[in-house]
């Protein structure tokens, strides 16, 4: 749990994001960079009063919101932890930070909570999402999620000082060899979501962990595969968002 100043610029602001990072992931990415925390459930045990004490530290640093990283399966006792540390004061808005795999039924629970949603959509396939993540259902399971997001808190919303309030932020990491779909990504946010809705196109793929033995990812992304997500993304109409160097 701390101050995380790397996130998309109306997220992390002057004043920073108040990450909490919850153990365990849906998913089971072979890139993953949180390895420890995803994959191996590394972390400290902690009953809902002491989430809701935390939660008011970091807000008293300064932070424009709340993060949450991965806590779909442990929704219950976030909004239980969410409910007490309102009543001690907590004010910011709640950002839930997912990686897309999450079932409309889940995220019904997190409405009105939730202020932003900060998505993935990792993958349009479900040969890619099988092989690299072992959730072949994840395209559809993930457009599912993305739409339902959209209908509780709508396209971005900000303040005047540009720090966001509410709306859907969607992210895609481009992989190389065109893995992960971002042709049918920008396609679907561009035709299936709200005008307005932010994409995050990111190209800092790193081949962590298992990725260094798979035959594409093994590799970083080429120059070449980013600009022409840049170039599909300027087609589409897209007009909300952000990109990244390479």
């Amino acid at each position: 749990m701390n101050v995380h100043r790397d996130e998309e610029p109306p997220v992390s602001g002057s004043g920073g994001s108040g990450t909490v990072f919850f153990s365990g992931c849906g998913l089971h990415c072979i890139f993953c960079q949180n390895l420890p925390l995803s994959h191996y459930n590394t972390g400290a045990d902690m009953e809902p009063d002491e989430l809701a004490r935390r939660m008011l530290a970091v807000q008293a640093r300064g932070v424009h919101n709340i993060n949450l990283v991965t806590g779909t399966h442990f929704v219950p006792r976030i909004l239980e932890a969410l409910a007490l540390a309102v009543e001690m004061g907590l004010s910011v808005p709640i950002v839930w930070n997912t990686g897309g795999y999450e079932t409309v039924e889940t995220l019904r629970l997190l409405e009105g909570v939730v202020d932003i949603y900060l998505a993935d959509f990792k993958f349009a396939s479900a040969r890619a999402a099988r092989d690299i993540a072992s959730a072949p259902d994840y395209p559809g399971v993930a457009r599912a999620a993305l739409i339902e997001m959209a209908r509780q808190v709508g396209p971005l919303a900000v303040d005047g000082d540009g720090i966001a309030v509410s709306g859907l932020i969607v992210r895609h990491l481009v992989l190389p060899g065109g893995l992960s779909g971002a042709a049918r990504v920008i396609d679907f946010v561009a035709r299936r979501l709200p005008q307005g809705t932010a994409l995050s196109l990111m190209s800092q793929y790193t081949p962590y962990g298992a990725a260094s033995r798979h035959p594409v990812l093994r590799r970083r992304l080429w120059k070449k595969e980013y600009r022409e997500a840049l170039r599909l993304l300027r087609t589409s109409g897209l007009d909300d968002g952000w990109t990244q160097d390479i």
